[in-house]
């Protein structure tokens, strides 16, 4: 099997602008000799004036492998996104998503780079999947010269190609990625767009008038809900009349699907894909949960019990769950899979050390980047002259 610094130097290696997932070299590598058969089992899927996916995939070895080693590798980053923001070293708002890599790992396996996608400010798992590395996630976190949008946007808002962030303002993000498939869409693109929000942001009205223009024109984007049962300290049924999120689209067809199980996403998504290229928008809603608070300034343990929490843990970890899953298929033995988990945390280890070590940007900086450079407008030059003072 191919090891995971193989994989990873391979990935520091490509060009920003064609850097995938570690799973997209182990893709291209896998042949058909090395195809495994699995069964999801009953109940990963419900529909909503559509058939559901098959229950059954067949994958690569070195795919099945992949997709362990970047659930991994999520977790590892946000631990220590964890870790840094308790010893200060990140500020500000700061949402983990320890509990949820099965979305990011499989929505990007389903995806190709024409595709998009576009979500809220839980999105350091998506902004790696999209190519970005830890190293470059962790600077931006402490607001490092180096970091993924250059220190100056934080937990919230990173970037990578065709992804169009981490959004703040709740539920903006489903209204642009509708706009973001209207171009696709206008630009004859073999290519959807997946625009991801939470259970709390689903009664935002922009997300119902997204829909409307989406099924209007028959745009390709998937509305995709996370639902990790809490907003912002409320739990789903208390803000929500209709907690069945994948039929909220009405006249868009839609899909739950089973969100810790790493296949059931890709599954889910792949299938959906196909659809939206071809008919227009569906609404997807992702059972899944998050283990911590909604930010870091949230204990999580106010509005849920910590027996919840462990329960959930104990029972439906993503990562757990597929790792026995390949062991029983025999994708995988023990020993391979805690090589793999040694040096996700030796990989994560190093990049948070680099990240570390980078400086803050200059306050000279503080301007750039805000407006286009070039205009003929002096304050709109991307920096403001010295003599123009706003808090003076």
């Amino acid at each position: 099997m191919l090891r995971f610094g193989a994989i990873a130097a391979l990935r520091q290696a490509r060009p920003a602008a064609a850097k995938g997932a570690v799973l997209q070299g182990a893709r291209a590598m896998a042949s058909a000799s090395d195809a495994v058969t699995i069964d999801l089992g009953e109940n990963v899927f419900d529909g909503y004036n559509i058939d559901v996916p098959s229950s059954k995939l067949t994958m690569g070895r070195e795919e099945l492998v992949g997709l362990y080693r970047e659930m991994q590798v999520v977790r590892r980053l946000e631990m220590a996104s964890d870790s840094s923001y308790k010893h200060k070293l990140i500020r500000g708002f700061c949402h983990l998503c320890t509990g949820q890599e099965a979305v990011p790992v499989g929505v990007e396996s389903a995806l190709t780079k024409k595709d998009a996608i576009i979500t809220a400010y839980r999105c350091h798992g998506f902004t790696y999947m999209r190519g970005a590395s830890p190293f470059g996630i962790l600077a931006e976190l402490m607001g490092r010269k180096e970091g993924v949008s250059k220190g100056k946007g934080g937990s919230m808002h990173m970037y990578a190609p065709n992804f169009y962030g981490g959004n703040g303002i709740v539920g903006a993000q489903v209204p642009l990625g509708a706009g973001i498939a209207f171009a696709q869409k206008y630009r004859g693109e073999e290519a959807c767009t997946v625009a991801l929000y939470g259970d709390g942001a689903a009664n935002q009205g922009q997300v119902f008038e997204a829909y409307n223009m989406a099924k209007l024109w028959d745009l390709p984007v998937l509305f995709v809900c996370e639902n990790n049962k809490y907003g912002m300290g409320t739990a789903a049924a208390r803000a929500a009349a209709n907690t069945d999120y994948y039929t909220r689209g009405q006249y868009i067809p839609g899909i739950r699907v089973n969100g810790m199980d790493v296949l059931a996403v890709r599954q889910a998504i792949a299938y959906a894909r196909e659809y939206a290229i071809s008919n227009g928008p569906m609404v997807l809603e992702m059972k899944t949960y998050r283990y911590g608070g909604h930010s870091m300034s949230d204990p999580g343990t106010t509005y849920r019990t910590r027996e919840e929490v462990q329960h959930m843990r104990s029972t439906s970890d993503p990562i757990t769950g597929y790792k026995q899953r390949l062991l029983d298929n025999g994708v995988a033995t023990e020993d391979e899979l805690k090589a793999i988990d040694k040096e996700a945390k030796k990989f994560i280890d190093e990049e948070l050390a680099r990240a570390k070590a980078i400086p803050e940007p200059a306050a000279a900086e503080l301007w750039d980047d805000v407006y286009v450079a070039g205009s003929d407008v002096p304050y709109l030059r991307g920096r403001v002259p010295e003599e123009t003072h706003y808090y003076s």
